[in-house]
């Protein structure tokens, strides 16, 4: 029997195990929304308590519609760019570029802390086109790595509530200043989300700190230059959202019943 992997992460790197966990377990229901087969044959190579993360079936779907809508805005992004570069920030332990698999034409790049990106490489089959980088997201020294020839496509997963808003808004500036052109795909809690955090199991338990809130488009066109805005959705108006189960379906129809609830969590997308 091959050893298992510890893992020993905490704050902003451990969440990665809770939504990591979720696409596993989603991928044995008999009707799951990612399908994500690459995290059930992981989970189990990984020597972690997974009851930690609070996360179960019946709860993983606030986790997978929201990588399947995401899936979805690369893909089409990926249509239109056959040979861009994709950034991949805060990836963790998704297997977003596996679930894609882009053509050759594809330059892709994994971003996450050192220590995540070992694991990375530990886990997951070297690809010729899909780099691990392992750096500080917020670190400008890699991005000056990364040539600036092709569109560009940032994808920003759980990402914009750990960074505090300098940092937010200079890394996205920096990506739109680098590439010649591309889309900044990423969600975002507003700031009642950021003040609500106590109530969010999986930030709790792993020691995390949540800083950035984002309220609507205009806070990040107003900061950011270059910017157009192409859609800004809440995830209940996802249409991964159409295969929850009745009770997320009831709960989203009554925190929609307020704006602020509404939109506490949000899809952004802007083309550069």
């Amino acid at each position: 029997m091959t050893e298992k992997l510890h893992v020993d992460l905490s704050g902003a790197p451990q969440t990665m195990l809770a939504t990591f966990y979720a696409k596993a377990l989603d991928a044995d229901l008999e009707k799951p929304i990612l399908g994500d087969r690459w995290a059930k044959d992981i989970v189990d190579r990984i020597d972690y308590d997974w009851s930690q993360t609070t996360i179960t079936a019946r709860n993983s779907p606030a986790v997978t519609t929201r990588s399947a809508h995401f899936d979805n805005w690369a893909a089409q992004f990926l249509a239109v760019h056959p040979e861009a570069r994709v950034l991949h920030l805060g990836c963790g332990l998704d297997s977003r570029y596996y679930r894609l698999d882009p053509g050759p034409g594809v330059e892709w790049y994994d971003v996450d802390y050192p220590d995540v990106a070992g694991l990375r490489r530990q886990l997951f089959p070297p690809r010729e086109h899909c780099h691990i980088v392992a750096a500080s997201v917020t670190d400008p020294a890699w991005l000056a790595d990364i040539p600036a020839d092709r569109p560009t496509l940032m994808i920003g997963e759980g990402l914009t509530m750990y960074l505090t808003e300098a940092d937010g808004i200079a890394l996205l500036r920096r990506i739109v200043d680098h590439a010649p052109s591309g889309e900044l795909q990423f969600d975002a809690f507003s700031r009642l989300g950021i003040k609500t955090q106590w109530t969010n199991a999986v930030v709790r338990r792993s020691g995390a700190t949540l800083y950035w809130g984002i309220d609507g488009p205009q806070d990040i066109l107003e900061a950011v230059p270059g910017l157009r805005l192409l859609q800004w959705v809440s995830p209940f108006d996802s249409s991964t959202f159409a295969d929850v189960s009745r009770p997320f379906r009831v709960m989203a129809k009554v925190m929609s019943l307020s704006s602020k609830l509404r939109y506490m969590a949000q899809y952004h997308r802007y083309a550069f």
